[in-house]
């Protein structure tokens, strides 16, 4: 117990300090603009205090291990790796094998790719560290997938955040809410875009090391982050849980990390034990040193009190040369009175020097936001939005606010996010106290979402944006050649046919299209004789739904038959935009 008592009463002072460092940090590095992160609104207050809306970071700030390294640097192992040696700290330093190569070549990668994030290994190993201790101690197979899944609690809004299901279940096997997965604990809403195939086998899966590691290696480095900057680096930890003793405790690994470390056998690693969402029994605390006792021989009387004269005062009986009383008071005794009055303290409210009062925060002085944007947007699937949110806020008497936090978050069933990848960013108002939102980009799923703003730290009503994803569309189709579609009764067409879909001369990628053998030119249902295509039981279907144009605007059919019949016969291609093109077919029997 004593043991126990100990590392916890070490690992409150590490944190106590460790918090100081960061939010001194955070705090020096406000500036106006966008912070460009789901977590630099009140990065450096009471981040864990509650989820953010909609489970906006890489984890959904699900739980996670809150153990901190020793507080003596890693000392080099004397021993094979997994043998042990002398040297303090050396088992929590040890790295399994396969996690460590995880770090190592995700740190690689991102090199190449992003050469100005500047991300260290250590700082993934960190994160590893806290959300599944080093994938529970390096437990995966030889391709680095953990040999039991590894997932957090369900995030049904029962002291975490409330996330409903957005992968039905295909990753966390809950088709209600969703659950953090894998060794670094991605939501399956966070992985549905932030997903990487970190070892080249053709899968993204949360579950294996090298794929995690790389995704989470690209979420560090999102919105073009310098991660040798501390508020890069700080914001870039938040951004995967909101959390101040997430923060503090993530750093602590990665300076530990950084000190050195080294190779051990998967499957042998040191195992945390202290998780986030685990009541710890409060520990007993040192009482204050008790101050030394003055002389016990009482003085000749009530001891005079300085007087509030600036003037200095005339010698009072009892009192040594120096104007220091022979006799202290004794702590914890009532002053005695005398008659005069004690001078108040500098600053302590009653009288003489009254206590400044504390300047408000910018946050404190906004009565209102109002929409200074767009009033809605719409765009097409997989486009940037034409116009952006911005909001206003403003005083009591209409005068902007600078140096305001205001959060923006993409709300409802859909894909759209800003730029980089984030559900949620926090801008900084100007010196006219206009905050804009980072350019939006619609995903793939068309319909309608909001984009809410409000005010960090306040509760005032918030400014809501609606928006629309459309679906793709062209106006123009073509066929990519000219070539006759003839074809003997019972046979079938040489070639199977394409078509090149643009939208205002561009290629349209994308596009849902039919194509539909008709009866006539000015009949367009389907057509029971002539050419027709095979369903996948070789029947013969002369409708086809769900076409859609590849990357290149391209629409290629499947191969065309002909029955028995012979005769001219129309097929019609129609896109998502009412591009539309008919083409002839003719089924004819050879010349003699």
């Amino acid at each position: 117990m004593a043991a126990v008592f100990g590392r916890r009463m070490r690992r409150t002072a590490v944190t106590t300090a460790v918090a100081a460092a960061a939010v001194a940090a955070l705090a020096a590095s406000q500036a106006p603009g966008a912070t460009s992160d789901d977590a630099r609104d009140d990065r450096a207050g009471a981040a864990g205090s509650s989820p953010a809306p909609d489970g906006d970071s890489a984890t959904g700030n699900s739980p996670y291990y809150t153990d901190l390294p020793p507080l003596k640097s890693p000392a080099p192992p004397t021993g094979k790796p997994g043998e042990g040696g002398v040297g303090t700290g050396e088992r929590e330093a040890g790295l399994p094998a396969t996690v460590l190569d995880a770090y190592k070549k995700a740190e690689t990668a991102v090199r190449t790719d992003k050469p100005g994030c500047n991300l260290p290994w250590q700082l993934l190993a960190a994160i590893g560290k806290v959300e599944s201790g080093q994938a529970r101690g390096g437990r995966v197979d030889a391709d680095g997938t953990t040999i039991t899944p590894i997932l957090g609690p369900v995030l049904d809004g029962n002291g975490f955040a409330m996330i409903k299901d957005s992968d039905n279940g295909a990753y966390d096997g809950d088709t209600t809410h969703d659950r953090a997965v894998g060794p670094m604990q991605f939501i399956p809403s966070t992985w549905a875009f932030a997903g990487k195939d970190g070892n080249a086998d053709g899968k993204k899966d949360p579950n294996n090391i090298y794929d995690a590691a790389l995704a989470a290696a690209h979420y560090l480095c999102a919105n073009d982050r310098d991660l040798a900057v501390d508020d890069d680096l700080h914001a870039a930890i938040l951004s995967y849980n909101r959390s101040t003793e997430y923060l503090n405790t993530v750093l602590s690994w990665l300076e530990y990390y950084r000190k050195g470390t080294h190779e051990v056998p998967d499957g042998t690693g040191v195992l945390p034990d202290d998780r986030s969402d685990t009541t710890r029994p409060v520990q007993p605390t040192r009482p204050a040193p008790r101050p030394s006792s003055p002389p016990t021989t009482p003085a000749p009387g009530p001891k005079p009190l300085p007087s509030p004269s600036p003037h200095k005062p005339s010698k009072q009986p009892g009192e040594k040369p120096g104007g220091k009383p022979d006799q202290a008071h004794r702590p914890g005794t009532p002053e005695p009175s005398t008659g005069t009055h004690k001078p108040p303290k500098p600053g302590d409210g009653s009288t003489g020097n009254p206590k400044p009062p504390r300047p408000s925060k910018p946050s404190e002085q906004v009565a209102r936001l109002q929409n200074a944007g767009a009033d809605e947007l719409t765009a097409t699937a997989g486009d940037a939005f034409d116009e952006r949110v911005a909001v206003k806020a403003e005083t009591g008497s209409g005068l902007g606010v600078a140096k305001v936090k205001v959060r923006f978050t993409v709300s409802g069933d859909t894909d759209t996010r800003f730029e980089g990848g984030a559900r949620s960013v926090t801008v900084t108002t100007t010196a006219t106290g206009t905050a804009t939102a980072p350019e939006l980009r619609a995903g793939e799923r068309t319909g309608e979402f909001t984009v809410r703003a409000r005010v960090v730290e306040r509760s005032l009503s918030a400014v809501e944006v609606p928006a629309t994803v459309t679906a793709r569309t062209a106006d123009t189709l073509k066929r990519l050649d000219d070539k006759p579609l003839i074809c003997a009764p019972g046979q079938e067409f040489a070639e199977p046919l394409g078509f090149k879909a643009t939208y205002k001369g561009e290629r349209a990628a994308g596009v849902a299209a039919t194509a539909t053998l008709i009866k006539s030119a000015g009949n367009g249902t389907a057509n029971d004789k002539g050419p027709y295509f095979k369903d996948a039981d070789g029947k013969p279907v002369r409708a086809l739904k769900g076409l859609t144009t590849d990357a290149e605007g391209k629409l290629l059919l499947p191969k065309l038959y002909a029955d028995d019949t012979a005769g001219t016969y129309l097929l019609r291609v129609v896109t998502n935009g009412g591009a539309t093109l008919t083409v002839e077919l003719k089924v004819a029997a050879p010349a003699a």
